[in-house]
């Protein structure tokens, strides 16, 4: 189960040929993001286990998930923006039985991300995860 921004993207892969194209939406999809403000750039919101420097923030409204988040390289800020894609707007329930893994297969990521970057995406997921509460 993903969220409605999160199947939009999985349309838009669908009718993008290959995987150069792939990835310079991902990039558009990171330029478009609001940049995190400096004051949320501070240890308790930085993600470890990423090769870049990436912060999270996550807020819980009513039961509804939603973070933001910024990185120092933008092919993450990419990744950061389909991520909030997938789980914004989703119930803290919804978002614990999200298959993360197989929701982002469908887009193909796992097989063109480097292993830092895919560690980095598999540690924002986590914080995602444990911050949804």
């Amino acid at each position: 189960m993903a969220s409605a921004a999160f199947e939009e993207i999985a349309e838009d892969f669908e009718f993008l040929d290959d995987w150069e194209d792939r990835y310079r939406h991902v990039i558009e999809m990171g330029k478009a993001m609001d940049p995190l403000e400096d004051a949320f750039r501070v240890p308790a919101t930085k993600v470890d286990g990423c090769a870049s420097q990436v912060w999270m923030v996550p807020q819980v409204e009513n039961g509804i998930y939603r973070f933001r988040g910024d990185s120092d390289a933008m092919i993450v800020r990419g990744l950061i923006a389909v991520i909030a894609a997938l789980y914004n707007g989703l119930t803290v329930a919804e978002v614990q039985a999200v298959d993360a893994h197989a929701e982002l297969a469908r887009l193909g990521l796992h097989e063109h991300l480097s292993s830092q970057r895919s560690n980095g995406v598999r540690a924002m997921i986590e914080r995602v995860r444990l911050t949804a509460v």
